[in-house]
């Protein structure tokens, strides 16, 4: 093998799997998330708002278009009943509130990837211990999921971490770290190392196990009031872009509805409803 090719393959490669936006609870922009992306010098992001996945294509098609050295993942994470699980590299919105296993299962048609985020945790968002032994060991392959996230800075990842470690290892699924970020600084914070640079090649690392959570830093204990603080101030002030939206039409029939600003283009139009 030649010297280039042996840098080649030593290339390691940084990825943040799990960021929202203003779409869902985050309190930036695509715009804003993309440009930190590329400060942080992350190769891979995906961007994973609440049940929906609008973002993301946009953030992707953004990405594109100006040709951005990090590559955008459409990813989404999915409420089920037995917790939050990360679709990545989706096609179409998985459909929330549906069993762990329906859900991976799902994930697993369009050709996406599964990963419970944030496990353990004593919480209804997190899976737990026997519903992640059930799926893992699912006699149908298609319900099982294809890592685990060990590595989250949040107060729902620090607590239960050297467990989740554990079940891992114990389900011998990989582990993963995402830096879980609702605001800009976070993007980055915690990462996934793969072989490779491109969203294909960390997509072949995590079906071959061979990712492993970056560095990363927990949150403090200041930091996460601070955080949940300023998503609620971004959620009032979209609840007030909601209201102005809905008391519009009354003096203006067949104009265009205007709700909430998403955080990408033309996101805050609403279209008329069909009566």
């Amino acid at each position: 093998m030649s010297p280039t090719k042996r840098r080649a393959t030593g290339v390691q490669g940084r990825a943040d799997l799990h960021i929202h936006t203003m779409a869902s609870d985050g309190t930036a922009g695509v715009a804003q998330v993309l440009a930190r992306a590329q400060e942080a010098r992350l190769d891979v992001i995906a961007i994973t708002d609440h049940d929906r996945i609008d973002a993301a294509r946009a953030a992707q098609a953004m990405a594109i278009k100006n040709k951005l050295r990090v590559q955008v993942i459409i990813g989404e994470e999915i409420s089920t009943l037995q917790g939050h699980v990360l679709g990545l590299f989706l096609e179409e919105r998985v459909r929330p509130l549906r069993s762990l296993r329906r859900t991976i299962a799902e994930i697993h048609e369009q050709g996406g990837i599964a990963i419970p985020a944030h496990p353990l945790f004593p919480h209804p968002l997190c899976a737990q211990a026997g519903a992640l032994r059930a799926v893992a060991n699912d006699r149908d392959p298609a319900c099982r999921p294809d890592a685990l996230e060990t590595f989250n800075p949040t107060i729902f990842g620090t607590f239960p971490r050297a467990r989740v470690q554990r079940l891992a290892k114990e389900l011998g699924l990989p582990g993963v770290g995402s830096s879980d970020a609702h605001v800009l600084e976070a993007i980055g914070r915690v990462y996934t190392t793969f072989p490779g640079r491109s969203a294909a090649a960390l997509r072949r690392a995590i079906l071959a196990g061979t990712v492993k959570p970056g560095a990363g830093e927990d949150h403090t204990v200041l930091e996460s009031p601070a955080i949940f603080a300023r998503q609620m101030l971004r959620n009032l002030i979209g609840l007030g872009q909601d209201l102005r939206g809905v008391t519009r039409p009354i003096w203006t029939l067949g104009g265009e509805r205007h709700g909430r600003d998403l955080g990408y283009p033309e996101s805050h139009k609403r279209p008329v409803k069909q009566r």
